[in-house]
């Protein structure tokens, strides 16, 4: 896309979200990411949801801008050349198993500065994934409502897979941050990222963890509520939900006054004696007071108003959307740089693709590539990697070592 990596290739031998999210960042800045894959397609390759013509929707997104080379990976003769592939890029991206065919030690041992990063469930070992550390990291027990009984709620999970997505992104920091030490020192390095790890470490790094133990206890439910400051969801007379936020002066100030409840947080502040403008700590403490307020307003003005009042005053607000009405949403997409429309997709399906998240000014960001089609670069990799001739790369597909494009 912007093409600041575009000297840089990697392996990537990967399924799921969190190991092909770090592939696709590389991608997405200009990196040569070859994906190596089973002949049949990777763990992933069929993943929910899948169009009429079997293609899934998931694959075909986190794995655009990508070379694909299809191998019998339950071969010794297809292992070989992954691990060959591995040493001869010199940079890999896996989630399987440190003990496998392709662990650090057996690609480098003829790749001395090989940088690899390995995506781990735990950090002794086993097996997670992002649900299931979502569960140990206490964030589904303090989700729900405020009235639930703390006894009896159940936990809340997210629909959002956040820990495998931020986990490929900390993996794609770490790459380029190990080639970096190697461009400097000569040294390759192996770089062990368990998904736990990032789960547990956000929940420290984010105060959390601090917080729980400081506190002694739990921190409460507060449904939709921002912990320790002011926002909450609210519902228009025309019943339109929204999410507002005021965590700053200018914030408070601009919503008070598109409300136009300045009389009434006058009144509120002389019977509570405090002054909400002096910080997050009286309005998150007064805060049922406040949402009745601020609830009992939004309900006598529809969504329009509110939404132009708010918009003209620089608050900090959104309307809730269903996905399906975010993704046919013109502001957040059709009129969005970071968004173009796609064709050419293994599926057949035209919809919007991402360009870089990141927006460079001076410099175009280009087009988003298409996912490639199971084993389309198996060819063109084989014979610019490992230097074998047709002929040889023939004899491996005539022996069902090595699969070309499943286009057809």
């Amino acid at each position: 896309m912007y093409g600041l990596l575009n000297d840089l290739s990697i392996i990537e031998a990967s399924s799921f979200v969190a190991s092909p999210t770090a592939g696709l960042y590389c991608a997405q800045m200009g990196a040569e990411v070859i994906r190596v894959d089973h002949k049949e397609g990777g763990l992933d390759y069929d993943r929910y949801m899948l169009t009429k013509e079997g293609r899934s929707l998931s694959w075909e997104n986190l794995n655009r801008a990508k070379k694909s080379v299809a191998l019998d990976l339950r071969s010794g003769e297809g292992r070989e050349l992954l691990v060959e592939l591995s040493a001869k890029t010199g940079n890999l991206i896996t989630n399987l198993p440190e003990k496998s065919f392709l662990s650090h030690e057996a690609v480098a041992a003829s790749c001395p500065d090989l940088v690899s990063v390995r995506i781990m469930g735990w950090h002794d070992g086993r097996q997670a994934m992002d649900f299931t550390v979502n569960a140990a990291s206490g964030y589904p027990l303090m989700c729900g409502p405020e009235d639930w009984d703390e006894a009896t709620a159940p936990p809340v999970n997210q629909v959002l897979p956040a820990w495998d997505f931020i986990t490929g992104a900390y993996c794609a920091f770490a790459l380029i941050a190990a080639i970096r030490h190697r461009d400097h020192t000569g040294a390759g390095s192996q770089l062990r990222v368990p998904l736990g790890d990032v789960a547990i470490g956000t929940v420290a790094n984010s105060g959390a963890m601090a917080e729980m133990l400081y506190r002694g206890a739990d921190r409460e439910r507060l449904g939709n509520a921002i912990w320790g400051a002011f926002g909450r969801d609210f519902r228009s007379l025309d019943n339109t939900r929204f999410m507002v936020a005021a965590l700053t002066a200018k914030q408070w100030a601009g919503l008070v006054k598109a409300f136009g409840v300045e009389d009434e947080i006058a009144a509120l502040e002389k019977e509570c004696g405090v002054r909400f403008a002096d910080g997050d700590d009286p309005r998150f403490k007064h805060r049922h007071a406040l949402f009745d307020l601020f609830q009992s307003r939004a309900g006598t003005m529809d969504w329009p108003e509110l939404e132009r009042r708010m918009a003209a005053e620089g608050c900090t607000f959104e309307r809730y959307r269903t996905m399906h009405e975010a993704a046919n949403d013109p502001v957040l997409v059709d009129d969005n740089p970071l968004f173009t429309r796609t064709s050419g997709n293994p599926s057949g399906f035209e919809y919007p693709a991402t360009r870089s998240f990141a927006n460079i000014p001076g410099r175009d960001a280009g087009e988003p590539a298409p996912a490639p089609y199971l084993g389309q670069h198996t060819e063109e990799v084989l014979a610019e990697r490992l230097g074998l001739s047709s002929g040889a790369i023939g004899v491996l597909v005539d022996r069902d070592i090595a699969r070309l494009s499943d286009k057809d």
